[in-house]
């Protein structure tokens, strides 16, 4: 059968040599003063302002919005700015039949680690946020631990897969001041019979072991590590802020130790830059070899925010893929469907080659426990559980 030609790039242009001073997570979409600043824009570690683009006054805004207008600036490093944000819930409904999980957890909006090809830009925008302040506004969602509790007595969350992590990393720098994320795991803790799942691209993860260790007993728990090269040259440019690959592979390895289900998942895949046959058995031997139980990969798709964040992120970093990112992401948001079955059929091959599985294995259901309140559940009442029809797990 035919193969897609890979797109390739001279490697000369990741071995580009770089000073001292230049920033790469901020440096080609700097930031607007919309909810005010916590640093003076004269410190080193400040982005650069720039005017509002077609943003609404505060007094039309409306919803997450507005809550995200009238938040309180807590802290400011690095060059990104934490807000507290007054939320109405922790648990969110997700009805998408892309996914295969019905509620998500994200304890923040936006996420410092500032990677270039990040899906998630586009929801800065429902809070009237330009996406490529992303990485640069970060907001925290307050009493996370408390609506955690309450969403878990309230919700039908018996049998249902709860997925931590879909949109931003809930072990971001934030997590290490702010604990929502550990505070959101306490009370999973506290409860029998959850379906639970985190992925998250940091080290830090290895910190809640403890309380990793006590959901893994009461319930059904994975853990997925994003890795999505081995070279930390490259990790670095595509994921200015993220750990090194050799940290979150290792923290794999220390999950694993732990008992923990633990895996890898390639994502994004990004053509021309990641998809090498070397790149990708390197990570899946490494994975491997960190004791991963599991292996997936899927090629990296753009939409709105994403897509003109990348394409000027592959002009500067990546200039002869330019014109092929335009064929392929411009008009459609994702690459040929000739390309996407090779890569799938590539990291299936390695899967087997290595011993990995292609998702966790989650283990006979178990009944749901609360310290509030017990419920009776008749299989196919409107509280059960949904049925998967079969779809895969990413």
């Amino acid at each position: 059968m035919a193969t897609y030609p890979m797109l390739r790039d001279v490697p000369r242009t990741l071995r580009r040599p770089r000073t001292a001073s230049k920033q790469t997570s901020l440096t080609f979409f700097p930031t607007a003063a919309r909810h005010g600043t916590c640093e003076s824009p004269n410190e080193a570690s400040a982005p650069t302002p720039a005017p509002s683009r077609g943003t609404k006054p505060d007094s039309e805004l409306v919803g997450i919005a507005r809550l995200a207008a009238s938040s309180p600036c807590a802290d400011a490093k690095r060059g990104t700015e934490y807000f507290l944000l007054p939320v109405k819930s922790i648990l969110n409904h997700c009805d998408s039949p892309r996914v295969p999980f019905r509620f998500t957890v994200n304890p923040y909006r936006g996420c410092e680690f500032g990677c270039h090809y990040c899906y998630a830009r586009y929801t800065h925008e429902f809070m009237e946020v330009p996406g490529d302040e992303f990485e640069s506004k970060v907001y925290v969602k307050q009493d996370a631990g408390a609506l955690m509790d309450r969403d878990l007595s309230r919700e039908p969350v018996w049998g249902e897969h709860i997925a931590i992590g879909t949109a931003t990393d809930p072990y971001q720098p934030a997590e290490k001041d702010f604990r929502a994320t550990r505070s959101i795991l306490e009370k999973i803790a506290t409860r029998e019979g959850l379906n639970v799942s985190i992925t998250t691209k940091s080290n830090r993860v290895v910190r809640d072991l403890d309380l990793l260790k006590i959901i893994n007993e009461r319930s059904s728990l994975s853990v997925n590590l994003s890795v999505t090269t081995t070279r930390a040259s490259l990790a670095r440019a595509l994921e200015p802020r993220a750990p090194r690959p050799d940290l979150r592979l290792g923290a794999v390895r220390e999950l694993r130790d732990s008992g923990i289900p633990t895996g890898v998942l390639a994502m994004p895949i990004v053509p021309g830059i990641t998809d090498g046959e070397q790149d990708l058995e390197a990570l899946a031997k490494a994975a491997s070899k960190a004791g991963a139980q599991w292996f997936a990969g899927n090629v990296l798709f753009l939409r709105s925010a994403s897509l003109n964040h990348f394409i000027q992120f592959i002009g500067a970093e990546f200039p002869r893929l330019v014109k092929q990112y335009r064929d392929w992401y411009l008009r459609h948001g994702n690459a040929p469907s000739s390309y996407r079955e090779e890569i799938t059929q590539r990291v299936r091959d390695l899967r087997y080659k290595y011993g990995m599985g292609s998702r966790p294995d989650r283990g006979p259901d178990r009944s749901w426990k609360s310290p509030q309140m017990q419920l009776t559940l008749t299989e196919g009442g409107s509280d059960g559980p949904r049925p998967t029809h079969n779809a895969p797990y990413w």
